[in-house]
């Protein structure tokens, strides 16, 4: 079947690149040529054909209502800043049907692809929430269809990640918001200093913001100080969550609300008075800077938290100035409904301390006391109050705690699913002393003078340790920088995750793993001969040489006894289950280097 010919040269005249350098020999109103044509849009007549408008726009392949008039000229993106949208920010749209406006305004809910078939307005909108802001302007401007697209993306979506660059202005940050009246979650990302501007446009912009989230970038400052953040926080009657970082010039800080439920501050320095007032609060998160002339009055703080806060959950607290003094502050305010307690960084919190936690707050399931000076006694004391309750225990960089009390706490705790004892186990050196004064040295018949010599020469022998774990819901345990571990076996079936990075003497020949459902095994800093060891028993590499290699030897009558490595026990006969164990162990990965 033959084409129309008006067809055919509206399809040639819109493949035209780059118009005639002496004007145009097509029509304004249709495009078809001029010499002999009369338009039929001069008549008033309604053209079955759908024609670009002039010859420099040329119609997109996806067509909404061309002929309907446009409010307003898609924006141009060459003149705006671009600072806030030319990162891979997200736009998140809520599960549910995006809600379009009623009146006269909205467009069909079909979009013509040539006017061959029909696509819905709602399936282009799940397509084009996937993009980013940038992408979103960028296709706002292809036709009025697909800007009335995008702007139902924009006032539909609930969640929008931005990153703000040094170029981009407050104005322009403005207009985004602007589009988003129904967001209630926003996170930005500040590579530019931010001052309390920001908050007073975001304030304006969002009148249903419930969770706000400030990242800073490095080398960037944070200006806002403690009563705009108190201002800010009392205005919005919705917010429930606030994530701010780089709060360095708080100074003063009285925060106020009712529907506040989660508060994470950061680099909190030389605050002058810390003030809760959030019935509601069940989350609270103070990270403070690592300065010694920090000025912070943490005692009064934690008197404050139990007065002001009485429904808290969750506390974190990182200070290089946390005491026993404070915890008992803490503790004093008799938060019966705590689950999470985290004290981080306080070199002078003792087992003292750990008195008062176990005797204030009997339901814990989350404990962090990495930084501190508790002992193996602080342990044993933890395990006996918590033992129904307790999940994850993090004790970190604690120098004061051996292999034995970690053990212990394995043992005693049913439920732990996570440990951490990163740094804690080091070597340590055993001094020996001078015997030379308690010994005859012409008794040569002892022998004891020449051993005692022997001694004294030596300055130093390190002593390491031995850890064995056998746990049945254990699923991570973090041994990092544990450089004073030489044997390590563990029986875990259910460890996925196993950190043994800078475990410099951890011995290759005294290491097994028994732990079928093991995925990472992160060796980083390790020799190269342990590297190899944990990959032969996670990766079931060499499982058929270790088997033709055992040590053997032949009895009196005539049978071989083989002789079992320290630690192994006795497979199973089962092909079913080797081949299993065999499958599930190949798929752990091995991170090194």
């Amino acid at each position: 079947m033959l084409r129309h010919p008006a067809t055919f040269t509206a399809a040639a005249s819109a493949r035209v690149v780059a118009p005639k350098k002496r004007g145009s020999y097509n029509c304004g109103r249709c495009g078809l040529p001029k010499k002999g044509h009369v338009c039929p849009s001069a008549d008033g007549g309604s053209a079955s054909l759908h024609l670009p408008r002039s010859g420099n726009r040329l119609r997109r392949a996806l067509s909404f209502d061309e002929d309907r008039p446009s409010s307003s000229p898609a924006p141009a993106l060459e003149d705006e800043d671009e600072g806030v949208i030319e990162t891979a920010a997200l736009v998140t749209v809520g599960e549910s049907e995006v809600v379009v406006e009623e009146g006269g305004e909205e467009e069909d809910d079909e979009a013509g692809w040539d006017g061959e078939g029909c696509l819905p307005s709602s399936c282009m909108v799940e397509i084009l929430r996937r993009l980013s802001p940038k992408e979103l302007m960028r296709a706002a401007a292809v036709c009025r269809g697909w800007k009335e697209c995008v702007r139902k993306v924009w006032r539909s979506a609930e969640e929008l990640r931005l990153r703000v660059s040094p170029r981009s202005q407050i104005g322009f940050v403005g207009s985004v918001l602007h589009k988003c009246a129904g967001l209630t979650r926003l996170t930005l990302r500040m590579e530019s200093d931010i001052d309390a501007t920001m908050l007073a446009c975001v304030a304006f912009s969002l009148p249903n913001l419930e969770a706000f989230e400030i990242n800073m970038a490095e080398n960037v400052v944070n200006r806002i100080t403690g009563d705009e953040l108190g201002r800010f926080v009392a205005e919005k009657r919705c917010l429930s969550t606030l994530k701010v970082e780089g709060c360095t010039n708080i100074g003063f800080l009285s925060i106020s609300s009712s529907s506040l439920s989660t508060l994470w501050l950061s680099n909190l320095y030389c605050i002058s008075k810390m003030v809760f007032k959030c019935p509601n609060l069940r989350e609270l998160s103070l990270d403070f800077t690592r300065q010694e002339n920090d000025s912070t009055d943490l005692i009064t703080m934690m008197e404050c938290l139990g007065r002001t806060c009485p429904r808290l959950r969750n506390i974190h607290v990182a200070s290089i100035h946390l005491s026993n003094e404070a915890v008992l502050s803490l503790t004093s305010a008799n938060l019966r409904d705590l689950r999470m307690l985290s004290l981080v960084l306080g070199s002078r919190i003792t087992d003292a301390a750990v008195t008062a936690i176990v005797s204030c707050c009997t339901n814990l399931e989350l404990l962090d006391l990495s930084g501190s000076s508790i002992t193996d006694s602080g342990i044993r004391m933890i395990c006996n109050v918590f033992p129904e309750t307790l999940s994850r225990l993090l004790l970190a960089l604690c120098p004061n705690i051996t292999s034995n009390g970690v053990q212990f706490a394995a043992v005693q705790l049913p439920l732990l699913q996570l440990i951490d004892c990163g740094m804690s186990i080091c070597d340590t050196d055993y001094q020996y002393e001078s015997a030379e004064k308690d010994v005859n040295p012409n008794d040569e018949r002892s022998g004891e003078y020449t051993k005692c010599q022997e001694l004294s020469t030596m300055k130093s022998e390190k002593i390491y340790q031995k850890l064995i774990i056998k746990h049945g819901t254990l699923r991570k345990l973090s041994l990092w920088g544990c450089s004073g571990l030489d044997t390590l076996y563990l029986n875990c079936p259910e460890l996925n995750d196993l950190n043994l990075n800078s475990c410099t003497h951890l011995h290759p020949e005294r290491l097994l793993l028994q732990c079928p459902n093991l995925k990472n095994v992160h060796a980083s800093g390790c020799q190269d001969m342990l590297i190899g060891a944990i990959r032969n028993q996670v990766l079931n590499e060499f499982a058929a040489a270790v088997k033709d290699h055992l040590p053997c030897k032949r009895l009196a009558d005539g049978s071989k006894r083989v002789q079992v490595p320290h630690f192994v026990h006795q497979l199973s006969d089962d092909g079913k289950q080797k081949r299993k164990r065999r499958r599930r162990m190949t798929q752990c990965i091995v991170h090194h280097g």
